[in-house]
């Protein structure tokens, strides 16, 4: 067991549930599991700030003792108790205690809440659905994450750092006022109250603001992060000045907010200031007149003198903290709510592993609109067979995607269910489904990452001789093998670069392919596998393709035809329903909408007045 202070807190500690839509839950959500390390660090904290009045009360001693003994018998053997205390005060238990408030901060707390959030964070972010990421940038999505873990690890260290070392300050200065004199307890309490007033004013309007800037900052990481995403598109277009006139309104946005912030962190300052100089002038003054009246001595004086200038430096340093606190708020706040919407699809409370021994997959009564009155799927009734190769055909928008995307279980259907050898796929887990069903799409998903990395993704545990074998399966390792990256990295090596834009089209096909055959699921799910591929890549591929086939069950969507003359049965959809169903050749000898697309076929495609 390590137990080195800075693993007190486990920085990966899942979180308990959903994280809530109010402040204070979230918050709870966020640091739950760090409280104790953080309770410690907030005590030492406090002991801390108490030594500020215990400061002013040595001082205040010791010059009345000076004033007192004079110089002769300051150090006599009738102050070596005073000599002492002042002595271990200032040598020993202040260093000490200042050192424990700072590493229980700095070791224990800083380091370890900020992954706890993040990691929370973005584990609930990754159970989102597509839906959430297709509604935003995925720049603004990361930002905020980031955002929110920072804001949050800097409201708990400063919280613990600032408000509990000068409420400790605070509450022990008010005693020793009250022990000088209770009129001057109460000058001082007057001046808490406007500053108070002062704070409460100001606070909840840097908090709106501040929410508004994070707000404008994360639109300007996405705008950025969506042009250069996109950037050959950008150019492809000539749309550079578009782009960063797009960018620089952003921009603009961003600077409004920022100085609309400004104007009021100004105006809050000099408040703050011209306040904390009425302090000296109240504690001073009024122990002066009672030093006068012979009812406070000359320590009285310099132990409210110290206490005043103290409180008044700290003022400033509380308040910048305060305002730094309240801006931070408004930053997870308005984290708060771009990532805590619950727009996901949950495993059941009693869900278990799927288990495949067949690949038996029915569609019942299946229906999906994505919320909305049209659109999807609707009646759906389709057993696909264990081992059966099913062809989907049809014109953008029948429906095809969205009956990958619910056997998937990317989204929950409205109406009806599926069951994979007879089990409803809602009662098993997401993990395990997805496990089961190998899948190449049309737009592959490269990662920037090695080409054994992105390969090895359908098999985290397979070995290089594996990854290779894939490949050579996928025709893909002649070219891999003359890969390299701008690091200098060769073959299997090499990185691909965002999203795979160092390869073809082709490339990064046949890579999504050998991803596919080395998990080897015993459910195949081809969306446009070979749709990136030139006729002659196609044909070579397509025995390595057969034989991923053997003993799957296979869904295969495709708008060229010829790729699917080998299915067992294929159907046809049309607006959400299944329009027709066979073979092949039963298909075209029913001279209806599949024997159109076959006959309108231009370079065997579907085209678009097929469907209509």
């Amino acid at each position: 067991m390590n137990l080195s202070i800075g693993n007190w807190i486990n920085s990966f500690r899942p979180a308990n549930g959903p994280p809530p839509q109010t402040l204070g839950a979230f918050m709870r959500w966020c640091l739950s599991g760090a409280w104790p390390a953080m309770w410690l660090a907030a005590g030492f904290s406090a002991l801390a700030g108490a030594m500020e009045a215990g400061t002013a009360l040595i001082l205040g001693r010791v010059i009345d003792a000076t004033v007192t003994l004079g110089p002769e018998g300051f150090f006599s053997v009738t102050n070596v108790g005073l000599i002492a205390a002042s002595l271990g005060f200032f040598l020993i238990a202040r260093p000490v205690l200042f050192g424990l408030s700072a590493a229980t901060n700095s070791i224990i707390v800083q380091p370890n809440v900020n992954p706890l959030v993040l990691s929370r964070l973005h584990r609930w972010t990754l159970g989102q659905t597509v839906t959430f990421f297709d509604d935003d940038f995925a720049g603004r999505i990361a930002q905020k994450q980031m955002q929110c873990a920072r804001a949050v690890t800097d409201v708990a260290s400063e919280v613990i750092n600032v408000v509990a070392f000068a409420l400790a300050s605070l509450v022990g200065s008010v005693l020793l006022l009250v022990a000088i004199d209770w009129r001057v307890a109460i000058g001082f309490f007057v001046w808490l109250v406007l500053y108070f007033a002062l704070i409460n004013w100001y606070l909840p309007r840097v908090r709106i603001r501040s929410a508004e800037r994070a707000g404008k900052r994360a639109m300007v990481s996405g705008q950025v992060v969506d042009t250069i995403t996109n950037i050959k598109t950008v150019k492809l277009f000539a749309h550079a000045d578009h782009e960063d006139r797009a960018a620089l309104g952003a921009m603009q946005s961003f600077r409004e907010s920022s100085l609309k912030f400004g104007y009021l962190s100004a105006a809050f300052r000099f408040a703050l200031m011209s306040l904390a100089g009425l302090l000296p002038v109240l504690l001073l003054g009024g122990t002066i007149i009672l030093w006068q009246a012979d009812q406070a001595t000359s320590g009285d004086i310099v132990a409210a003198g110290a206490i005043a200038i103290r409180i008044a430096q700290m003022t400033g340093w509380v308040s910048f903290t305060l305002m730094a606190i309240y801006s931070n708020i408004g930053e997870i706040e308005d984290g708060m709510r771009t990532l805590t919407p619950r727009t996901r699809v949950e495993n059941a409370s009693d869900a278990t592993d799927l288990e495949v021994p067949q690949g038996e997959i029915a569609l019942k009564g299946l229906g999906f609109a994505y919320g909305r009155d049209k659109g999807g799927i609707e009646q759906i009734d389709l057993t696909i067979g264990a081992g059966e190769k099913l062809g989907i055909v049809g014109a953008s928008g029948a429906g095809k995607s969205t009956l990958v995307s619910l056997l998937l279980r990317l989204y929950d259907p409205e109406e009806g269910a599926i069951e994979i050898d007879g089990v409803d796929m809602r009662q098993v887990t997401q993990e395990s489904l997805r496990r089961s069903i190998g899948m190449v799409t049309q737009e592959t998903a490269m990662f920037n990452r090695s080409a054994m990395d992105n390969i090895r993704y359908g098999k985290p545990d397979a070995t290089e001789d594996e990854v290779i074998a894939a490949a050579t399966k996928a025709e893909a390792h002649t070219f891999i093998k003359d890969l390299q990256d701008h690091k200098g990295r060769t073959g299997y090596d090499a990185h691909l670069g965002e999203r795979g834009v160092k390869l073809s089209g082709g490339q990064r096909q046949r890579i999504a392919l050998a991803r596919a055959i080395i998990k080897d699921a015993p459910i195949l799910v081809l969306d446009e596998a070979t749709s990136a591929l030139d006729s002659e890549v196609e044909a070579s591929i397509q025995d390595a393709l057969s034989r991923v086939m053997q003993g799957k069950t296979v869904l295969a969507i495709a708008h060229r035809l010829s790729t699917l003359t080998e299915m067992d049965r294929i159907i046809v959809m049309d607006q959400g329903r299944i329009a027709e169903v066979g073979s092949h050749d039963a298909l075209l000898a029913q001279k209806g909408l599949y024997a159109r697309y076959w006959d309108r076929q231009s370079g065997g495609f579907i085209t678009t007045q097929a469907a209509e």
